[in-house]
Formats: structure tokens, C-alpha cells, sequence
């Protein structure tokens, strides 16, 4: 039987400065499989699928590809490699994510904002690379942070989902993670904020500094903000 896609949600209506997110433009979920389905509400499949994953998770092809679908990976965790310690905590995790590959999120950025149609941001549990992801986006555009915050914090009603697709994937090979990997932490995401609203400039300085261009965020807003 088929299965939805695990915690897919559509950005669409989310507030932002001078309108809203449109709806059928941005997604965000965990791993798709080829067989999933989405409710009838969600443009699916999407035309551009950026895939937030390392190396060594990846399939040869991803389960989307497909005619019309251009597949982009931009890894947000390859600091993460065997033999080294992770984080203790996903605030710590966030951090790492920012200081070792903030060119990647100005990439994932740049896919958004180019995007011709509905673009799909996606992880493994689309919970944490997948979250600080489309905080950036946010951020950008001007949505409040309660907003970005809440926003993040749907992905734990849906942890049975998840869970799910990691049993029907990984199963006994699935991979052991710290128990507090496990969780939606709000400290984590309001960190990411944090470190964002202290930069001078805030995020879109931050965002600057890691290569991004003004151009890029009107271009962004062009695409998503209706």
C-alpha cells in the first residue's frame, strides 16, 4: 500500500513581510519514495527536489528522479563522519551546520528562489537540515520568528510518521542516534534565530557574508511571495 510522503507540509499562507508564502511553491518532508502519494491539496510530484542529504545516505538515483525533476544535493551534515563524535545536542548540531556549511545554505536558497515551479526541501527525517533550511528561506523573507518557530515544531506531530519510514527503509541497519536527536527542540531552532538576529544585518547579512546576493533574496521574494 501506498504510503504519504512523511511529514510533507506546504509553506504556503505562512506570513511574511509584504504578503505570504504562495501556496503549491515550497514543500518540506522527509525522504520521499517513488511509490509515495500526497494529499490532494499538495502539488505533487515537485519539479525541483533539493535533497539536504550526505554522500553516504544518498541512492545512486534519488526515488523521484524523473522526467521533469531536477534533483540538487547540497550536504548540510558533512561534517558528521564516522569515527567523530557528534554534538551532545541538536542546538549544538544547528551550530555546527552554520559555521561549516553556511555555502550550502546560501545554495539552497539560490535553487528556491530560481525554482520554475513547486520546489521540495527534503532530509531524512526533514526535521533538522530540512528545518534550519527553511528557517534561512524564512528569515529572508521577512516571517516572524514565532512563525519560523512554530513552523519547525509541527514536525513533532508527526514523529510516528517518521519513525515509520526509518523501519521500512533502514530496519535493523538503522543507525542508533542519541536519544535527543530524537526530539523538536525548541532551544535548537530559536539558537539558529539567535546567532541570525546578533549577526550585523541579521539574517540577510548573514547571508551575505557567506556568498549570498542581495538579487538572490529579491528574486526569492519574487518567486514565493504573493
Amino acid at each position: 500500500m501506498n504510503e504519504t510522503v512523511p511529514n510533507l507540509r506546504d509553506l504556503g499562507g505562512m506570513p511574511v513581510e509584504g504578503g505570504s508564502v504562495q501556496p503549491g511553491r515550497l514543500l518540506r518532508s522527509a525522504l520521499p519514495l517513488a511509490d509515495d502519494t500526497a494529499p490532494p491539496e499538495i502539488v505533487w510530484p515537485p519539479s525541483v527536489v533539493i535533497d539536504l542529504r550526505s554522500a553516504a545516505e544518498i541512492e545512486p538515483e534519488h526515488p523521484l528522479s524523473g522526467s521533469g525533476v531536477t534533483v540538487l544535493n547540497f550536504p548540510l551534515l558533512s561534517a558528521l563522519r564516522p569515527g567523530v563524535a557528534p554534538p551532545e545536542s541538536l542546538a549544538e548540531l544547528y551550530q555546527l551546520m552554520l559555521r561549516t556549511t553556511a555555502d550550502h545554505l546560501v545554495d539552497v536558497v539560490d535553487a528556491v528562489a530560481t525554482a520554475p515551479g513547486t520546489t521540495l526541501v527534503h532530509c531524512a527525517a526533514g526535521k533538522d537540515r530540512t528545518g534550519v533550511s527553511i528557517a534561512m528561506v524564512l528569515a529572508l523573507l521577512g516571517a516572524k520568528r514565532e512563525d519560523i518557530v512554530d513552523d519547525y515544531l509541527v514536525t513533532a506531530q508527526h514523529e510516528e510518521q517518521i519513525e515509520s519510514r526509518f523501519r521500512r527503509l533502514f530496519g535493523p541497519r538503522r543507525a542508533t542516534l542519541p536519544n535527543q536527536y530524537l526530539a523538536t527542540p525548541v532551544e535548537a531552532i530559536t539558537g539558529v534565530l539567535d546567532t541570525w538576529d546578533e549577526h550585523p544585518g541579521g539574517a540577510f547579512g548573514w547571508f551575505q557574508q557567506w556568498g549570498g546576493r542581495p538579487e538572490t533574496v529579491d528574486r526569492l521574494r519574487s518567486t514565493l511571495v504573493g
